[in-house]
């Protein structure tokens, strides 16, 4: 049981180590997540693909199950597209880290047009999976893929 417990160790530690958050030019995320505050409560999908290595463009939809404000009651979904700036290289972080702030601009259910911003923070268990938050006018929580 003891070898069985090391070698999954082992083999769980050689995963961390080749965990990349931002692999920029061409680097590809995935990130579904749960709504928790801004124009409501619900789900969201965000796309990124890398223009360099800081700069990422990308879409994303929110589909809202639940409004905060009486204003968005009639918004069930919004979709849009986001410009992230990568701050991983700059700053010096960890290979498994990213930090990112953003823009978005998209159309918001029959509220026309909005333009927000947001800070997201991303850490990967491994190469292929990890956690994200963003907080900002929209801001959300869940898993972020790499493809």
């Amino acid at each position: 049981m003891k070898k069985l417990a090391l070698a999954f160790a082992l083999f769980f530690v050689g995963q961390m180590a080749f965990a990349q958050a931002w692999n920029g030019k061409g680097d590809q995320k995935v990130q579904v997540g749960f709504n928790g505050w801004g124009y409501g409560t619900g789900i969201t999908a965000t796309y990124d693909y890398g223009l360099s290595k800081i700069i990422s463009l990308g879409a994303g939809a929110n589909f809202f199950f639940d409004h905060d404000n009486d204003k968005y009651k009639d918004d069930d979904f919004g979709v849009f597209g986001r410009l992230n700036f990568h701050l991983q290289e700059p700053l010096g972080l960890p290979e498994n880290w990213d930090i990112y702030p953003g823009v978005d601009l998209g159309l918001l259910g029959k509220s026309g047009t909005y333009f927000g911003a947001h800070v997201g923070v991303r850490y990967f268990f491994n190469q292929n999976v990890g956690l994200y938050l963003e907080a900002g006018n929209n801001g959300s929580i869940g898993v972020s893929f790499n493809f």
